[in-house]
């Protein structure tokens, strides 16, 4: 099921002024934030239009999941995060989907919520590429 206002389904310029897609897993896709004041940061998004998570069904849970814990993992490892933060909102964006983000103790926010408040730091186009070749073959 697909939401035409929703850029998560439609993939539109939305979509890819905010994040690169990284590669899909099987209920959903990854992409990473294009600001990377927390270097890594990523967005896991559920392949389906779905708003909450109450609305997947347990196995689709189950998998999203897995899937979520693997990113994580690897994005804590090649990072060198000291935690992992995991944000689910959806008030503004609908779709559902997890920040995934790398944090250490000397870096931003450490110890409180990570906004978008702040300061972005965008890479250059070689510089994401990189990122995301790191991911990629680490996952």
């Amino acid at each position: 099921m697909k939401k035409e206002n929703c850029f998560y389904c439609t993939k539109n310029h939305e979509l890819s002024d905010l994040m690169i897609k990284i590669c899909d897993f099987e209920n959903s896709t990854l992409y990473l934030f294009k600001d990377q004041r927390y270097p890594g940061r990523c967005v896991l998004a559920f392949h389906d239009h779905r708003e909450e998570l109450f609305e997947l069904s347990e196995e689709e849970q189950k998998v999203f999941f897995k899937s979520l814990s693997e990113i994580a993992s690897v994005l804590k490892k090649i990072f060198h995060a000291d935690k992992i933060n995991y944000a689910i909102y959806g008030d503004l964006v609908s779709h559902f989907h997890v920040h995934i983000v790398p944090k250490k103790k000397d870096g931003p926010e450490w110890g409180i919520p990570f906004t978008d408040m702040k300061e972005k730091i965008y890479l250059t186009d070689e510089e994401y590429q990189s990122r995301i070749k790191l991911i990629k073959s680490s996952l």
